[in-house]
């Protein structure tokens, strides 16, 4: 791999000085979206489904639930999850097609972050599942597709210790993650390719949230964000500072 001391990602920058302000500020939205989210936004029907549907012995149909409130934090940390894999994947093609290490260390640091909220998001959902459908897992499609998607992550960083040539192992987990990032879109559009699917359709077209509820996502949506992007800053400065602290230890054995 070649790479150019010049072009390397710069420690101490304007982001690497903002990122423990975005973390507390995303902390402070996702706070008060969580506050929110029990003091304003009202109780809704449960998952919807064109018609009643049995799991586990159980019948699933439309139902007044508190655990609807999962919704505020489960559905922010699937969005930042995705965010932080398709980064993963953008970095992760700069470096085929450039061979620089500075893209393979920021793809990996992606994946890190993705890591992170793709096992909040398993664990928020499986306490919707719980409440709301009365199991702790069931093989529906979204469930289906995410866990793949999890188990694909873990597989990346197996592959990543696995490896031991530099080159070969930014290289093939760049194709990993891009592959990885092929599974996001299909997250998202399995409830609409299969309508059938007890899980509900978030994002839809034809109605929208109330601002009573509308507020608290938002909040607790742009709190995760800054969050995952605060991780992504501090995280990466480290590992500059670790390679460099290394290329210095050589220099002096040398």
């Amino acid at each position: 791999m070649t790479d150019k001391p010049f072009k390397e990602p710069k420690v101490g920058g304007k982001l690497d000085a903002a990122a423990p302000w975005m973390m507390a500020v995303g902390t402070l939205l996702a706070v008060a979206g969580f506050v929110l989210t029990f003091t304003l936004a009202p109780l809704v029907n449960g998952a919807a489904v064109s018609e009643p549907q049995v799991i586990a012995g159980t019948v699933v149909a439309n139902k007044l639930l508190i655990s609807q409130k999962i919704f505020y934090w489960h559905v922010p940390v699937a969005i930042s999850s995705f965010a932080a894999v398709i980064f993963s994947a953008f970095y992760g093609v700069r470096f085929l097609m450039t061979k620089r290490a500075c893209y393979d260390v920021r793809s990996r640091i992606c994946m890190e972050v993705a890591l992170v909220f793709v096992l909040c998001v398993m664990a928020s959902g499986e306490l919707w599942e719980r409440f709301e459908w009365g199991v702790w897992w069931t093989w529906e499609p979204r469930l289906t597709t995410y866990f793949i998607l999890m188990l694909v992550v873990f597989a990346y960083f197996i592959l990543r210790n696995a490896v031991e040539d530099p080159e070969r192992r930014a290289t093939y987990s760049a194709v990993l993650g891009i592959l990885i990032c092929v599974d996001v879109p299909i997250c998202f559009m399995i409830t609409r390719i299969i309508p059938s699917s007890v899980h509900p359709v978030i994002f839809r077209t034809d109605s929208g949230l109330s601002p009573d509820m509308l507020l608290p996502f938002l909040l607790s949506l742009f709190g995760m964000m800054l969050i995952a992007f605060g991780l992504y800053r501090l995280r990466l400065r480290t590992q500059i500072m670790q390679d460099k602290v290394a290329r210095l230890s050589d220099a002096l054995e040398d």
